[in-house]
C-alpha cells in the first residue's frame, strides 16, 4: 500500500474513535469526501422522495463527480486532521 492510502486509513480510523461529532454539514462533506475515495464517481439508484438522509449523503457525493479519488483521499485526510487539532 502507498503512504497515501495509510495516511487515508488511520484518518478513517482516528476519525471514528473521536469523540466529538460533527456538525452535519461537515458529517456529509466527510461521508462525500469517503465515498469518492472508496468508490469513485456517485453511482447507484437515487434514494426514496421521503429518505432525506440518503438523499443529502447522494447529493453530498455527487457534487465531487470527476475529482480524482487521490485528490479526494488528501481532502478527507486534510478535514480529519482539522477535525482532530
Amino acid at each position: 500500500m502507498n503512504d497515501l492510502q495509510d495516511q487515508f486509513k488511520q484518518a478513517a480510523a482516528d476519525i471514528k474513535r473521536s469523540g466529538e461529532r460533527p456538525d452535519n454539514d461537515t458529517l456529509l462533506r466527510l461521508y462525500a469526501l469517503f465515498k469518492q475515495s472508496t468508490d469513485g464517481d456517485v453511482h447507484g439508484c437515487q434514494p426514496g422522495f421521503f429518505d432525506f438522509i440518503g438523499t443529502a449523503k447522494q447529493e453530498a457525493w455527487s457534487l465531487l463527480k470527476g475529482m480524482p479519488q487521490e485528490e479526494a483521499m488528501r481532502q478527507y485526510i486534510s478535514l480529519v486532521r482539522q477535525l482532530l487539532d
